[in-house]
């Protein structure tokens, strides 16, 4: 570390942020991911390989923002750019900051399907933040722990952020504690582990063309459900746990719910037929998150006459690896 850049210092009672130098860059690769593997709302997740590439370089001033692939022409190209303010929360976490900013997004990961790009972007943006930070100073690499956290925290619950992170399959859940110190709410404490997935498990996704909103098919969900359907997802979850990682021949049994797909299908016509029509066929086929994409997950390899089908009905039709987490080179 160059000495002559400030220390932090809390003498005072403030801590004093310390300035990147310019001409540091990192590089940072994030898996997609797939959430709730159908009964484990807003806890199951699984990491895909279809990769965003996030490039940021420390320079003087300003800030540049570059976006090529999936997202270029929808997404702003500036501060509210979404793995911008990642990266500034990556930078503010570690206790650094940074005059200038070039950011290059290279995105795969198609937005608005159920694959987790907006997770993906904030992993990525704040991966990229502390790697800048651990290039000026080993001490400010960060845990997967923290980055979980903070990745949570911009998207409100950890499921797909968690996955992005951690790579394999994850459970996730979340604490809520006492309130903060300020009493603006209670704080939340978000938390996952990763599984490793049974080595025969392989993942294909369906992807349609129409994108998906998760705060509408969210808002599909009533606020109470029965008793029983609580009970049955809590033991399908359970189970889940068991054929992803130990027993696939459980999977249609484990992927079954009754908490969430029901509520989403009457906006998911063409995700509900094909979910239907692969688990009829002995495929354990899921909403991949809020939709519109299929998880399917097997053991064996996607039927040919089956992938003809869905790509006359409109659907990109992938077999993405089980993915490691978040990169930082």
């Amino acid at each position: 570390m160059n000495s002559s850049w400030p220390e932090l210092n809390q003498s005072d009672g403030q801590v004093k942020t310390r300035t990147l130098p310019p001409g540091i860059t990192v590089t940072a690769r994030v898996p997609a991911s797939s959430a709730n593997l159908g009964p484990g709302f807003d806890s199951l997740g699984i990491a895909l390989g279809l990769y965003d590439e996030i490039v940021v370089t420390t320079t003087d001033s300003g800030l540049t923002v570059r976006v090529e692939g999936e997202g270029a022409d929808d997404v702003p190209w500036g501060p509210s750019h979404l793995v911008v303010r990642a990266v500034e929360r990556g930078l503010e976490s570690a206790g650094v900051w940074s005059d200038g900013l070039d950011v290059v997004c290279r995105n795969v990961i198609p937005h608005s399907r159920g694959l987790g790009s907006s997770a993906s972007a904030v992993v990525g943006g704040l991966a990229a933040g502390r790697g800048l930070a651990a290039r000026f100073d080993s001490a400010l690499s960060g845990t997967d722990a923290e980055l979980v956290q903070l990745a949570s925290e911009f998207e409100g619950h950890p499921d797909n952020a968690a996955a992005s992170v951690l790579g394999g399959i994850v459970v996730s859940w979340t604490d809520t504690g006492d309130l903060d110190a300020e009493a603006t709410g209670p704080v939340r404490e978000y938390r996952a582990v990763r599984l490793e997935p049974h080595p025969a498990l392989r993942a294909t996704v369906l992807i349609p063309q129409e994108r998906s909103s998760t705060a509408h098919t969210r808002g599909l969900l009533p606020e109470l459900v029965p008793h029983g359907d609580a009970a049955f997802n809590a033991s399908r979850a359970a189970l889940a746990v068991v054929a992803l990682t130990q027993r696939p021949d459980l999977l249609i049994p484990a992927t079954a719910d009754r908490l969430h797909q029901g509520y989403r299908a009457s906006a998911l016509p063409l995700t509900t037929t094909w979910i239907e029509r692969l688990r009829s066929a002995g495929i354990a086929a899921t909403v991949s998150g809020a939709g519109p994409t299929v998880l399917a997950l097997s053991t064996g390899d996607f039927p040919a006459e089956l992938r003809k089908l869905a790509e006359a009905d409109g659907l990109r039709v992938l077999e993405p690896e089980i993915s490691a987490g978040v990169q930082v080179l």
